[in-house]
């Protein structure tokens, strides 16, 4: 006889074995979770019912390119990967149904949400539940907003650009005195020589 009985072990030892593996897949899997979220920023919960492997595949080389992973997981696995990290509880919130993550590292945040709002505007298949980011749950609106934030690069380069203007003023400004100063001797000059 095969299977569970009354004494609540198995009789086939084969059956143990496969059990023990799934469970311990499963605790593989919850650990690999555990670590992209630490590495992570943002998380965001889309609603991937209706895609095919392709298109599936076509969101996660547009992620890839900026560093972002999306991860297919089982809403239980995930809400155990986030169950002992307070940053990373609110996602609860959105798992239900078909659930794929998008985990984005602080400086793909922006690219990230971005190739995800072009490949929903082409797809038009999947949805976005919402978000988490610094244990705050993000609306999706709120993660939708991402996607007008300026990169790293970007605001470096405004930074510097602000930073070159002011210096750039500031030594005009420097210029401009002895200018000033030699306009107003030769003027004094003038009115000496007339006199």
């Amino acid at each position: 006889m095969f299977g569970y009985c009354q004494n609540n072990y198995y009789k086939n030892p084969l059956e143990v074995r496969t059990i023990s593996k799934t469970l311990e897949s499963k605790k593989q899997e919850v650990a690999e979770i555990k670590q992209l979220l630490e590495d992570s920023k943002l998380a965001v919960v889309i609603d991937y019912k209706g895609l095919t492997v392709a298109e599936i595949g076509d969101l996660r080389n547009r992620l890839r390119e900026s560093g972002t992973i999306c991860k297919v997981t089982k809403n239980t696995l995930m809400s155990k990967a986030a169950e002992d990290n307070e940053e990373w509880q609110p996602i609860n919130d959105f798992l239900k149904g078909q659930s794929a993550f998008i985990l984005a590292k602080e400086e793909a945040i922006g690219n990230a949400v971005r190739a995800y709002n072009a490949f929903l505007k082409e797809s038009k298949k999947t949805e976005c539940r919402g978000g988490v980011m610094e244990g705050q749950a993000l609306t999706k609106e709120q993660v939708k907003a991402l996607a007008d934030l300026p990169t790293k690069d970007e605001l470096i380069a405004q930074i510097a650009g602000a930073i070159n203007s002011i210096a750039t003023k500031v030594a005009r400004g420097i210029n401009e005195v002895p200018s000033s100063l030699a306009r107003a001797i030769d003027a004094v000059k003038a009115k000496q020589e007339e006199a």
